[in-house]
């Protein structure tokens, strides 16, 4: 790889020299007067072949830099990188090439031609100081992104090597606080004064030594004294935090709280196959309240029956059980007078409304009308009897329509 840095590089003085022969050359010629004599295109000149100059070195550099970090990257390149470095040269050398070119002087110009506009910049034709200014700029340019990939590759190149060598470093230090502090924590003596601690108790070959207890082991078990301390304080004599026994009251009394609002809720999802016999007097009285408001008219306000049937003695339409009261509320039978109340009522208030209706039973309420229905017992099947559905003959008009059957 130094051989091919050697042969780039030499490529590259002879490229710079080469460039600058052509200045010499171009002012040869004629007796006739040379844009080179002028001395502002003689300092440019000399401004471009010194910024060339510090391209090839710039590009040496920048060579060797990328060289070392492909080394690392395992990417051989180098090849490539120097074929660009000279690439960037030759075009550097070009724009010097065709400067000195634009240089040369028309000797041959007719002198009427000295009588038009002057078109010169202290004595040098205007193209031409345009375009040696351009190849400065070219150069600058050149240079400048040079320096940069120079800066590139040697940052990271520094990183790659800190980073390796950080990383051995840390982790070497790791391990050595760790070792240190565990040894300072458990108070470990070293095996050269093993000897001095010795109880000269011998268990089967093991040496029992007299070691200290850790000072993190002396440091919790006092911390626990503390801690009893401050509990003792709080809970038996300050009283300032709940006791088991407080956590416990505390706890059924949220679940107290927690089951009737989840009761409330639920209650709502109360049907004909869910519902039960309520014995809570508030809710029974609510149920009361409801009935005389609502079923009255039709059943009286005991139950006894006035256009529907009798609901305190043990006939029944469509089924005394609670479930069946339930539903018949609920759905209702519209071709037999009964309505449906469940857009009126929520499923709560029609389980207390049936639950009002079967506390009823056997109140024997003055003026009772007589049976309708099915005989029907709690604890069996309703019983088949023979009880006359027919209305009565001398029933006025205006109750022709008892078919408003029982609950």
């Amino acid at each position: 790889m130094k051989f091919i840095y050697k042969k780039r590089w030499t490529k590259a003085v002879m490229l710079m020299s080469a460039l600058l022969l052509s200045v010499n050359v171009f002012a040869e010629g004629k007796s006739e007067p040379s844009q080179m004599d002028n001395p502002l295109a003689l300092v440019l000149v000399i401004i471009a072949g010194a910024l060339l100059l510090a391209i090839g070195v710039l590009a040496y550099v920048l060579i060797s830099v990328a060289g070392l970090y492909l080394e690392h990257t395992k990417e051989k390149e180098v090849p490539k990188a120097t074929g660009t470095a000279l690439k960037t040269l030759a075009v550097v050398a070009f724009c010097l090439v065709s400067s000195s070119l634009l240089a040369q002087d028309a000797a041959a110009a007719p002198a009427a031609a000295q009588q038009v506009v002057s078109t010169t910049i202290s004595g040098l034709p205007k193209s031409s100081f345009y375009t040696l200014i351009s190849v400065i700029g070219l150069e600058i340019m050149v240079i400048l992104v040079m320096a940069y990939f120079v800066k590139v590759f040697t940052a990271k190149e520094k990183v790659i090597t800190e980073a390796v060598t950080s990383e051995a470093t840390h982790t070497s230090n790791i391990f050595t606080k760790i070792k240190k502090v565990w040894g300072r924590l458990n108070n470990f003596r070293p095996q050269s004064e093993e000897q001095e601690i010795t109880l000269h108790h011998s268990y089967d070959g093991i040496q029992e030594l007299d070691n200290r207890l850790p000072r993190w082991w002396i440091m919790g078990f006092y911390c626990t004294i503390i801690f009893a301390c401050i509990y003792l304080y709080r809970y038996h004599i300050a009283h300032t935090a709940p006791s088991s026994i407080e956590e416990y009251q505390i706890a059924m009394t949220q679940a107290e709280a927690q089951k009737a609002a989840y009761l409330k809720h639920a209650a709502n999802n109360i049907d004909e196959n869910t519902v039960t016999l309520i014995t809570d007097a508030p809710a029974v009285e609510e149920g009361q309240r409801l009935f005389t408001s609502s079923c009255s008219p039709c059943h009286g306000d005991k139950g006894q029956g006035v256009v529907g049937p009798n609901l305190t003695d043990d006939y029944w339409l469509h089924g005394g059980s609670i479930n069946d009261v339930f539903k018949t509320i609920k759905y209702g039978y519209p071709e037999k007078g009964m309505k449906s109340w469940k857009d009126d009522f929520s499923p709560t208030q029609i389980a207390r409304i049936t639950s009002y209706i079967k506390s009823l039973h056997g109140s024997n309420p003055a003026n009772a009308k007589e049976p309708q229905g099915e005989l029907f017992k709690d604890n069996g099947a309703p019983e088949k009897d023979s009880v006359n559905l027919s209305v009565k003959k001398d029933v006025k008009a205006a109750e022709g329509k008892e078919t408003a059957l029982k609950f």
